[in-house]
């Protein structure tokens, strides 16, 4: 995977017309100063920023009272949610989508469709650039009637959640998928996934949440909401959080640019940067890596000393994966401002896919970072952009890519990383560390003798 790394020029910014978000090069001199954007000049933010809207949204009923709403909830019209569903509901409820309390009426949804954000009543926006909605069929829309609230219910039957002061309205797939994805091309993982099957009508309204969702897979430890995490940044003693998203793999191409970051925030004057390494944990295309496997990993990064774990925090980012580009890298930008992140790595391609008629990619690799510097309602976050890093077969490690001599590079792609692993094949020493890669092979060994013990039955059936 290509990656794009600061460049180490003593300009502090990449100008972009007529707007002023932070878009860094993080080569300033030691103390922190304010960065000029035009006529127009700003400090660079040291401490841990407000959530969208000023205050956190949560949306947990409290423990004493949870036995009253369930009791509540008995009388009214229920509506069933799916997988994807409980973890946008998990999403809301924690405050990731600050300041949306529930799922989408019809003119939030219009707004977020349309302009990629939301009006405060103060007249302020706030980045909201994926539609987050829950689709009811005609039954289902029929069996409620002129409800005023519902009750939510899980894909086992239990009571998840009510959904006050309901606003029903059509679903226009067609004019959804156009507008986050660009494209209503055929393939789409998430569209496929949810979409597609989806019936004709969205419900909106205001979120009550009865518990706090778990999901009992050994890796709700690893789920710190945005409170928590800004409590645990707040016990480190963090003076900046720079966050970095991620659904596959951690090699040491990534860990060069997170150590780098940190190193030239620190040269920025900042006295205790910390790094979130918040990998996705929602819904994913089948062909990425599973998130056990991938936090399995990731542990092993930090045992193996590629990360430090004094200064790193792992945690998984409840929301499920778009692949929507340069429309979805500013819902997982906006997601860690309410997290308290104040810097932002983006790199090559972020959110993106390939094409999924076409051999090509489906967006421009460059447009997410260009679109994040541009982006209404993040210009409170920095954003830090990078180079591309690539394996140095002279040096036999990962480092930054030197035009001067791009014969001495290797470019080690996902789906090439996937092919050695599935192959029981080493990578070039310096890729990543063992433990990690270790890891990788056993999963595609026992996928391999899954598919083997599947063929097996069927022709002895």
């Amino acid at each position: 995977m290509a990656l794009f790394i600061p460049k180490p020029s003593p300009s502090s910014l990449l100008p972009l017309h007529h707007r002023h978000h932070r878009l860094l090069s993080l080569s300033n001199p030691r103390r922190k100063k304010s960065i000029s954007f035009g006529s127009r000049r700003m400090a660079a933010r040291a401490s841990l920023i407000e959530p969208d809207g000023g205050k956190l949204v949560e949306l947990v009923v409290p423990e004493m009272e949870r036995a009253m709403r369930r009791k509540e909830a008995q009388t009214m019209p229920t509506v069933r949610i799916g997988r994807v569903d409980m973890e946008w509901v998990h999403v809301v409820s924690e405050g990731w989508a600050s300041p949306l309390r529930g799922f989408m009426r019809e003119d939030q949804y219009l707004q977020s469709l349309h302009f990629n954000s939301l009006r405060m009543e103060d007249g302020s926006l706030v980045n909201m650039s994926l539609p987050i909605v829950l689709a009811i069929g005609d039954e289902e829309k029929e069996r409620v009637g002129g409800a005023r609230d519902v009750a939510l219910v899980g894909p086992e039957g239990d009571l998840v959640a009510i959904l006050r002061r309901i606003e029903i309205y059509k679903h226009n797939k067609e004019e959804r998928i156009a507008r986050t994805w660009g494209t209503t091309a055929p393939g789409l993982p998430y569209v496929e996934e949810v979409i597609t099957s989806a019936g004709n009508w969205l419900i909106g309204g205001d979120l009550e949440v009865i518990e706090p969702i778990k999901y009992n897979d050994g890796l709700d430890h690893y789920r710190l909401s945005p409170r928590e995490l800004r409590k645990e940044f707040d016990k480190r003693e963090a003076d900046a959080v720079f966050a970095f998203q991620l659904r596959n793999p951690v090699h040491n191409g990534h860990a060069l640019l997170m150590n780098d970051t940190r190193r030239r925030l620190l040269d920025m004057g900042y006295k205790n940067p910390i790094l979130l390494l918040h990998p996705l944990g929602g819904f994913t295309k089948a062909d990425d890596v599973p998130l056990d496997v991938r936090m399995e990993q990731h542990s092993k990064v930090l045992e193996d000393g590629v990360l430090d774990p004094e200064t790193t925090i792992v945690s998984i980012f409840p929301s499920p994966m778009h692949y929507a580009g340069p429309t979805e890298v500013q819902w997982h930008a906006k997601a860690r401002i309410n997290a308290g992140a104040n810097f932002y790595i983006v790199g090559r391609d972020p959110a993106g896919m390939g094409h999924p008629t076409e051999k090509r990619d489906l967006y421009d690799p460059d447009h997410g970072k260009k679109v994040l510097g541009m982006a209404p309602g993040l210009e409170k976050l920095n954003i830090l952009p990078f180079k591309v890093a690539a394996y140095d077969t002279q040096q036999k490690k990962m480092a930054f890519f030197d035009p001067s001599r791009a014969k001495d590079f290797l470019f080690i792609s996902g789906t090439k990383m996937r092919t050695y692993a599935r192959n029981g094949e080493n990578p070039p020493d310096g890729f990543m560390c063992p433990g990690g890669w270790n890891v990788l092979v056993n999963y595609y060994k026992s996928l391999q003798a899954e598919e083997t013990e599947q063929q097996s039955a069927a022709l002895s059936v």
